[in-house]
């Protein structure tokens, strides 16, 4: 790739954490009404949602966000690339999910100790 490619996907990722930053802050701020472990819950899924990353396979040493991936491929018919790109949000869907339940015993553990 060239330094002008280069320089789009550095300018791409810059947008994207900044703009899913925002996304996050406001949607904190709507999950405000629910709840410490369904506000995490869902706070956790937005994460994986949109930061969950995959290489692509249309360009070396690239990666793009695997919703992103997989919802194209999967439109375009091209079922392995899809599937490869769920399955990555899968395992960190997985890996989420033990952050988020070990986050919850910590919660409990804390809220004991007070």
């Amino acid at each position: 790739m060239d330094l002008e490619s280069q320089l789009a996907y550095g300018i791409f990722w810059t947008v994207y954490v900044i703009a899913f930053a925002v996304f996050f802050y406001l949607m904190t701020r709507l999950f405000r009404i629910f709840p410490y472990p369904v506000k995490t819950f869902l706070q956790a899924a937005l994460m994986v949602l949109f930061l969950t990353p995959v290489s692509s396979s249309e360009a070396l040493n690239w990666w793009i966000p695997a919703w992103l991936h997989g919802g194209y491929e999967a439109i375009l018919g091209d079922a392995n690339q899809a599937a490869r790109a769920f399955f990555n949000m899968g395992l960190a869907a997985l890996v989420m999910l033990l952050v988020w339940i070990l986050d919850l015993v910590r919660y409990r553990l804390s809220r004991r100790s007070s």
